[in-house]
């Protein structure tokens, strides 16, 4: 159930991130996006903790996860650049968290 909460948390704040670029460019309104999105994505984290999965290894997850679906959402959204040095960055920070995680099992 803590996978759950964790995957929740991420989606939530993806879309409150998602939510912050269209305020920024102007539309204030989406502001109760945001905020409505990162006060569910910590109250979703907050239950995955509590559901015993290590803090390394959700903050980790939750930030990797978060920044990856931030930035190819981002490009099919916005039209933001995804180079390849992007992409090669995305996956050494996945390849940290994942070395995270396994080292949290010993």
């Amino acid at each position: 159930m803590a996978w759950v909460f964790l995957i929740g948390a991420v989606v939530c704040e993806v879309c409150a991130t998602l939510c912050l670029r269209v305020a920024a460019a102007g539309r204030r309104r989406w502001f109760i996006g945001v905020v409505i999105g990162y006060v569910i994505a910590f109250s979703l984290l907050v239950n995955a903790l509590a559901r015993g999965m290590a803090l390394g290894v959700a903050y980790g997850i939750w930030a990797a996860a978060g920044v990856a679906l931030t930035a190819v959402l981002s490009r099919i959204l916005f039209k933001e650049p995804l180079t390849r040095v992007m992409a090669l960055g995305i996956l050494l920070i996945a390849a940290g968290v994942l070395l995270v995680e396994l080292g949290a099992s010993h």
